[in-house]
């Protein structure tokens, strides 16, 4: 299928540009002492999408190969653009936050792709991929178990090496425990709506034309009208 060949292109070139979008980032944030070294890769928003490119490799050959995704491979795809997408929101609001205040912010063009161009594109390409499996209501609480742990062993690094990666895992930089608590709580709340909404959106069918039908598996009406023209046609030869 011609149109499943061009997705499974676009992931392995989705892939590269994230790839390269986190080697300038890392390469960007080298002049900040915070930012050097192990730090670097302390970020969520890192970590996630070092995931998605390592994923868009696997979904790409798979694309090429398969006419549809495993199902294993739709639980793992929601999984990552899960994080992902959370990830490019709470950055957006962590920047929109620091421009009320007055606290200046560069965001060099690997930022802009990596939390808002990238989980963007990650959205049309769920809903329009062919091939794409429904994905499970299991995955919503799995969802969850990635920031939850990586929230309690960057709590605890924190108050071992004195810094952490966003603000609000800080005690410091809060007014206390309570704030912390609910900042963390809603943060939770973010991934667990975003995933529910993937799940979704990748329920729907939607038909592209001149491709027609997105989905490799055909919707019952059609299967049916099918079936009828060949069962019409033997007769139609004699």
């Amino acid at each position: 299928m011609l149109t499943r060949r061009i997705f499974g292109w676009s992931r392995l070139a989705t892939a590269a540009v994230c790839i390269a979008a986190l080697v300038h980032r890392m390469l960007w944030g080298m002049g900040s002492q915070t930012l050097a070294g192990s730090n670097f890769f302390a970020y969520l928003t890192i970590q996630s999408n070092t995931a998605f490119a390592v994923l868009a490799v696997v979904a790409g050959v798979i694309a090429l190969r398969r006419a549809e995704d495993p199902a294993w491979l739709t639980t793992a795809r929601a999984l990552v653009l899960s994080w992902t997408i959370t990830a490019g929101l709470a950055f957006a609001l962590i920047v929109w936050q620091a421009g009320e205040h007055g606290i200046p912010i560069t965001v060099p063009w690997s930022d802009v792709v990596l939390h808002f161009v990238l989980p963007a594109w990650s959205v049309v390409a769920w809903v329009f991929g062919p091939g794409r499996r429904a994905a499970s209501w299991r995955v919503v609480p799995f969802v969850l178990l990635y920031p939850v742990l990586w929230g309690v062993f960057t709590i605890w690094r924190g108050s071992v090496i004195g810094w952490y990666p966003y603000y609000f895992l800080d005690l410091r930089q809060v007014s206390g425990l309570t704030e912390m608590a609910l900042s963390c709580a809603l943060a939770l709340a973010i991934f667990a709506a975003v995933a529910v909404a993937l799940v979704l959106l990748s329920k729907v069918r939607p038909t592209v034309p001149p491709w027609g039908e997105i989905s490799p598996r055909p919707l019952p009406a059609l299967r049916r009208t099918r079936a009828r023209r060949e069962r019409r046609a033997p007769r139609r030869a004699r």
